[in-house]
């Protein structure tokens, strides 16, 4: 297969300047890529037609890559079910429409893990996605996402509109969200265990009882793999992107409390809630379609994380 040539496009990436967007916008600066376009909300709320609208007047694009999301860990889609659902589900339903009404060459969105069943058989095939109800605390986000499937391919089949969505798994990695209201478990459990070092507490609180499994993909390999499919996959049905692994929250938690020389105790906030019993992808459509396989061992990006982590916040304790 001949190397997309990336010199002649002009590309959008929504949540350019987000923790996956600036990873692909970088990552199509080395491929070639002359213009690119990474929308900020105050100049473009994607969420109001008129804005959107306006996004591909300016922009001119020929290829959008849909990142932006209203997204958070398992308390921020129980405080905002609402929010969440109408937001994201706003975002993705305008930008197809105007790409189709202006003739846009490709649109590219992502959807998320939370779209596959509550029960769905582990690793999660795409063919399960429509097979049962989301876990309950973040069903509002993963349904208003899975209607970017619904939207691709009834507008593939009726206009021949050609848009992907791919279902990438849990991120992690540099420039993750560490506000602990909003991020996920990977960059809450690195600042709990370092500002308990710092402190001298001896313990922490993880949410749940650390039974559930999840699967992590670095954020690094998630940009590849979203610029893989731009370049090579042409077709309305779901892909899954993950690394084809799974460790429980208490693995995990041990894992950074490790790399975070946390020695005290861990404790379980069991009134919390566990989400989604087990969550693991089959990977295989993803290498079958366009080549991607994720290349980064998690232990390797867990460390790297921490090391960002302790340095940006060291340097913004220096600032003040």
């Amino acid at each position: 297969m001949l190397p997309h040539d990336w010199s002649t496009e002009r590309v959008v990436v929504t949540g350019g300047h987000g923790f996956l967007g600036r990873f692909v916008a970088e990552e199509l600066r080395e491929r070639g890529c002359l213009e690119i376009v990474c929308p900020r909300k105050r100049d473009y709320d994607l969420v109001q037609m008129p804005a959107v609208e306006a996004l591909y007047r300016d922009a001119r694009p020929s290829i959008v890559i849909h990142l932006a999301a209203q997204v958070g860990g398992i308390g921020a889609n129980q405080d905002n079910p609402g929010r969440f659902f109408y937001d994201n589900l706003m975002m993705g339903v305008q930008l197809l429409e105007v790409g189709r009404r202006v003739g846009l060459k490709k649109l590219v969105a992502t959807g998320t893990i939370c779209a596959y069943p509550k029960f769905a058989p582990v690793p999660f095939r795409e063919e399960e996605i429509w097979n049962g109800y989301p876990e309950e605390t973040n069903a509002p986000y993963g349904l208003a996402k899975k209607m970017l499937l619904v939207q691709s391919q009834a507008y593939r089949q009726q206009y021949g509109f050609n848009s992907i969505v791919l279902f990438p798994v849990n991120l992690y990695g540099p420039g993750d969200n560490f506000d602990l209201q909003t991020s996920h478990v990977i960059p809450a459990l690195i600042r709990k265990c370092i500002e308990a070092v710092e402190r001298g507490d001896p313990e922490i609180v993880a949410w749940g009882d650390g039974s559930p499994s999840r699967e992590f993909l670095h954020v690094r390999d998630a940009a590849e793999g979203i610029l893989l499919a731009t370049e090579r996959y042409d077709s309305s049905e779901p892909v899954n992107l993950g690394a084809g692994f799974e460790i429980t929250i208490k693995e995990l938690t041990e894992l950074v409390a490790r790399h975070c020389q946390f020695k005290g105790n861990i404790r379980w906030d069991t009134s919390r809630p566990n989400g989604q019993p087990r969550r693991k992808l089959a990977t295989d459509r993803a290498r079958k379609f366009f080549g991607f396989a994720a290349r980064i061992p998690f232990e390797e990006g867990l460390k790297e994380t921490i090391r960002w982590y302790r340095d940006h916040r060291r340097q913004g304790q220096e600032n003040r």
